[in-house]
């Protein structure tokens, strides 16, 4: 069987954009920058500690970490979700050479930051978000990092858009191909290093020393804390889409329950990769890797 070869690594490559703009942004970007995608001013940009309200204080002495051009003019901007949930750049880029294909999915995209990355590795991106001022941050911060033109930003639920997508993959061959699936769901914000929970909105933030805790200190979590949907159901909808899935999650997820997701494929010899996001000496995440983003799977990358 013959298999289609993925993407090779990619240079960062600014396109020039269809619209015209004369603004000191432009000026500086070139053609990549459009002015009304510049969102400055829907949310806060902070610029010292200062200005940053006490709960977001730790987030912000890690903002290069998300971001490394967060200071380049007019600046990345994240709103109060976002600070606590977008994944560190470092993480983030890695995951992006794993997940090397022409068109990804990025179901939950947030204010951008695997979206920026995957447009750096991937020919394709398509960006969800239910959200239309993140979605918004998110156009944004990829203009700041060159990229925004590589990415389809799409204001939707996407348990909706997988349905429709699934529905039209069986009704017409049009579809277009979709090679992977980033899944990176609600977990609860913060919250979830207190265990399995779905609580509700408005998430609680938990003091700045939650995240030096061992991982081991913490109550382990269920995939059934996942919204909107719970965690399996989530993953089994998705596989519908594509068998090459990355699922993001948090470090004290219980292994049994990520196990548990291909129990039918295990049968046929499938294996689940799990690979734990450190950032220095802090675990931060685990990347579970499916069909054939899983190592020595490549074989199934392309499997129907």
């Amino acid at each position: 069987m013959t298999t289609r070869e993925r993407p090779a690594k990619r240079q960062k490559i600014v396109h020039a954009a269809t619209n015209a703009s004369t603004s000191k942004w432009a000026k500086k970007y070139g053609k990549a920058w459009v002015d009304k995608y510049d969102a400055s001013g829907l949310v806060p940009y902070y610029k010292n500690k200062a200005e940053v309200p006490e709960e977001l204080a730790k987030y912000f002495s890690q903002r290069l970490r998300y971001f490394s051009l967060y200071s380049e003019p007019p600046g990345c901007l994240l709103d109060t979700e976002g600070w606590f949930s977008v994944t560190p750049e470092a993480i983030a880029n890695r995951i992006a050479e794993r997940c090397r294909c022409d068109t990804i999915l990025d179901a939950f995209c947030g204010v951008g930051g695997n979206a920026i990355a995957f447009a750096q590795t991937c020919q394709r991106v398509i960006a969800l978000d239910t959200d239309l001022t993140r979605l918004a941050l998110a156009r944004h911060n990829a203009q700041i990092y060159g990229v925004a033109d590589r990415i389809e930003f799409i204001l939707t639920d996407y348990v909706a858009f997988a349905e429709a997508y699934i529905s039209r993959m069986k009704s017409s061959k049009s579809a277009r191909m979709i090679d992977v699936v980033f899944l990176s769901p609600p977990w609860g914000g913060p919250s979830y290093l207190q265990g399995s929970s779905r609580p509700a909105s408005p998430v609680k933030v938990l003091p700045a020393e939650a995240d030096e805790i061992s991982p081991t200190e913490h109550p382990t979590y269920s995939l059934a804390s996942i919204r909107p949907l719970p965690g399996d159901e989530l993953f089994h909808l998705t596989r519908r889409i594509s068998r090459n899935v990355a699922y993001y999650l948090p470090r004290n997820t219980v292994l049994e329950e990520i196990g548990a997701l291909i129990k039918a494929t295990a049968e046929q010899g499938e294996k689940i990769e799990i690979e734990e996001e450190w950032m220095g000496n802090k675990l931060k995440a685990l990347t579970c890797y499916f069909g054939g983003l899983a190592a020595g799977q490549g074989h199934l990358f392309d499997a129907v």
